[in-house]
């Protein structure tokens, strides 16, 4: 009888790898809403708080592509632990960093390791769980960037605004450290993937993979999906308050709201994924996502309704996109190689945000009143990338649909 539920040790699986990328997606996304605190109190310009945003994703892309090549080689769970450890280490240096280059070096510490984790996360998922579920999983792991913006975001805010910008990393130091000792109690080993290695050298093995042709496709999708988030979100909450015209305390309930509807679609999600299919729920997510970005940045000053009611509709199309992207992409590589593809992959996405971060931050001009311009031209390269995307991401789509059928072909 084909298994309908996921058992005790799954659901644990689950529930840690979504509390620990809450913590990795809460340290990347919590500086946004403090952009619009860390640059008057830095004395810092968009295009410095850009390269902020960037260091984590450049030192993150590098030292993922550098530590792919070793990924299947150890038990995921060791390599999982001394990742984490790493990126805690280096989360509390930006707790303590006191100006513009220690925050830029703390920040670039912490992509070091934290870059790697997500990587992990996901050959780990791809190792325990069934294609079939992979859409659900992936909508309750996807569940970490909308409760990082229910729980996180605007507790992070709160206590910038009462103590001071460094109060917020403090915080994930402190829920990483359990979340690490809950790791090290109860998750299994976990190589299995260890009897399928070949007895090439690490970088024979990241070669290999980066070379292989089915591999090319989803790293060259995975480029453009990356720059939507990065290009946007930085920026987010400087836009909010000096051209949307909402207060910097409103910030808190505004990502507060949004986030809460992202947590109750990310299952849902997730389920329609695994039953629809995977590209089609991409397709409309990106079809969404596309018209409400348009909106988005070429709104002026907007009742805080209105920009709720937006903003909703837009992080529900990203989640879409994310959630189903997520899972089909982790049909594409073979069992040996799926840590090194995993690291390859988050590499590129982190390099390729990075980038795109960092031209965002070219674009984008504060005038003297705090407004930001050229900020619709960034709305349109985000939706000419994700046109490009629906484009590639289905040619992944046939290329996981004939490997499964490949698949059933030699079981029968």
């Amino acid at each position: 009888m084909e298994k309908k539920t996921f058992t005790k040790y799954e659901i644990f699986i689950i529930a840690i790898l979504t509390i620990l990328q809450f913590t990795i997606v809460l340290d990347f996304m919590v500086l946004s809403p403090l952009g619009a605190i860390l640059m008057p109190t830095l004395k810092i310009t968009p295009a410095q708080f850009g390269m902020v945003v960037s260091a984590y994703a450049f030192s993150a892309g590098t030292s993922g592509l550098l530590a792919a090549g070793f990924a299947d080689r150890f038990d995921r769970k060791k390599l999982l632990l001394f990742f984490y450890t790493g990126f805690i280490f280096g989360t509390f240096l930006c707790g303590i960093a006191t100006d513009y280059n220690f925050l830029l070096i703390a920040r670039t510490v912490t992509g070091v390791f934290g870059g790697v984790i997500s990587s992990i996360s996901f050959a780990i998922i791809t190792d325990l769980f069934r294609m079939e579920v992979r859409g659900r999983v992936m909508g309750f792991i996807q569940m970490s960037f909308a409760s990082s913006q229910v729980l996180g975001i605007p507790l992070g805010l709160y206590m910038a605004n009462k103590w001071d910008w460094h109060s917020p990393f403090m915080l994930i130091v402190g829920v990483s450290i359990v979340t690490g000792i809950l790791i090290i109690l109860y998750m299994k080993p976990i190589d299995a993937h260890l009897q399928v290695q070949s007895q090439a050298n690490a970088i024979v093995h990241l070669a290999k993979t980066v070379s292989n042709k089915s591999y090319l496709k989803a790293f060259a999708a995975t480029t453009l999906l990356a720059t939507g988030g990065f290009m946007l979100m930085p920026f987010a909450s400087a836009f909010s308050v000096n051209n949307l015209g909402i207060p910097l305390d409103k910030l808190p309930m505004l990502y507060m709201i949004t986030g809460i509807f992202s947590m109750a679609s990310g299952p849902i999600i997730g389920k329609l994924s695994d039953t629809v299919g995977k590209y089609t729920v991409f397709f409309w997510g990106t079809m969404l996502s596309a018209a409400i970005v348009v909106v988005y940045c070429n709104l002026g000053v907007t009742p805080f309704w209105a920009v709720i009611i937006v903003s909703v509709i837009m992080f529900v199309g990203v989640s879409s996109r994310m959630i189903s992207s997520s899972a089909l992409m982790t049909a594409v590589p073979e069992p040996a190689d799926r840590g090194a593809f995993m690291g390859v992959n988050s590499s590129i996405q982190q390099i390729s945000g990075g980038i795109a971060t960092f031209v965002a931050g070219l674009i984008v001009v504060q005038t003297a009143s705090g407004k930001l311009e050229n900020y619709s031209i960034l709305g349109y390269t985000v939706v000419g990338t994700m046109m490009l995307t629906v484009a590639m991401m289905y040619f992944i789509h046939l290329q996981v649909t004939r490997k499964s059928q490949n698949e059933l072909r030699k079981a029968a």
